[in-house]
């Protein structure tokens, strides 16, 4: 018999996502509930093993993936599915259609699909009129360029090229984003949460001031205007839902904001707009049970979260 405070939730690719984990726990105590935490993995020693049950499973691109993971929900009487990599947002999806009283804070796989493709995904920005740095077929490039590909994520992958004659010579050009290149640049992660009914909740800019392998190691809270109006309107444009990260561009030669990414999904710098007084967490959790929300917009501009390594130890095989 499960007891009636506890909440189990399953992490799709939180390896190193130990930092979420407890503050997922945090607020499940703040309510009242005991919170457990299990991940889905491809292997077993990863650093989540510290604060979570992990479970051994498959690609996401296996074709048995979905019934595995339903297999799992369950067994393991799984209240929320949290996926935390691209390729595990579709898989939430289909596992919410399947088993509609697990609670997925995430979008719908066609909107996912659409927003993993960086070509489609820069179309639909440009139907739904959201400034963009400017795109390119790679015959009409203007130098610079860079040129992304089309499904990848963290960074891997893109070039920046400074003639044409370089440009041609990309393999499989086809399937790359070629954009204009902007040297002097900021960046920007908002953290976002869209109720099921559509109500946004929070969006918060981050400055990303240091990244290593795609991964923000230094970020900061800050209040922008424009930004948030801009991140309002991409959430309403494209109906998204549950936790979102989306990525601008600050164009400093032209004072300009501009959209580069929408990962429907949580970001893994959102801890520093939690310390900063979003409480993502307890939406996701409150959520999940049924109970009332509350926009938040009383968030501390410049929190700075800056990361460091930690072990976590591993005997015998």
């Amino acid at each position: 018999m499960i007891p009636d405070h506890l909440i189990t939730i399953l992490m799709l690719g939180g390896a190193r996502r130990v930092s979420m984990a407890e503050l997922l726990m945090q607020s499940g105590k703040h309510m009242g509930k005991a919170v457990r935490i299990l991940s889905y993995e491809l292997q077993a020693k990863v650093p989540i093993a510290a604060v979570a049950d992990v479970i051994v499973g498959r690609k996401w691109s296996d074709p048995l993936v979905v019934d595995d993971l339903l297999e799992v929900c369950r067994r393991e009487h799984v209240d929320i599915i949290l996926p935390f990599v691209d390729g595990a947002i579709e898989i939430a999806a289909r596992c919410s259609e399947k088993l509609p009283e697990v609670f997925v804070p995430a979008s719908a796989s066609d909107v996912a699909e659409t927003m993993f493709d960086k070509i489609a995904a820069a179309k639909a920005f440009k139907e739904a009129e959201i400034p963009i740095p400017t795109t390119y077929s790679a015959l009409t490039a203007t130098m610079p360029a860079i040129a992304k590909p089309r499904h990848g994520s963290a960074s891997r992958g893109i070039k920046v090229f400074y003639n044409m004659e370089d440009l041609m010579q990309l393999e499989g050009i086809t399937e790359y984003l070629v954009q204009e290149y902007i040297e002097k640049s900021e960046e920007y992660t908002v953290d976002c949460y869209v109720d099921a009914s559509g109500k946004i909740l929070c969006t918060v800019p981050r400055l990303r001031e240091e990244v290593m392998g795609g991964e923000v190691t230094r970020t900061r809270t800050c209040h922008l205007p424009e930004v948030e109006a801009m991140s309002r309107r991409v959430l309403e444009a494209f109906r998204l839902r549950g936790a979102v990260t989306l990525q601008f561009l600050h164009d400093l030669s032209k004072d300009r904001y501009l959209l580069m990414e929408v990962n429907p999904r949580l970001g893994g710098g959102v801890v520093c707009s939690i310390y900063a007084g979003a409480p993502i967490t307890d939406f996701i959790l409150k959520e999940s049970q049924g109970m009332p929300l509350s926009p938040c917009d009383d968030w501390m501009p410049d929190t700075l979260m800056a990361r460091y390594q930690k072990e976590v130890i591993f005997y015998g095989k």
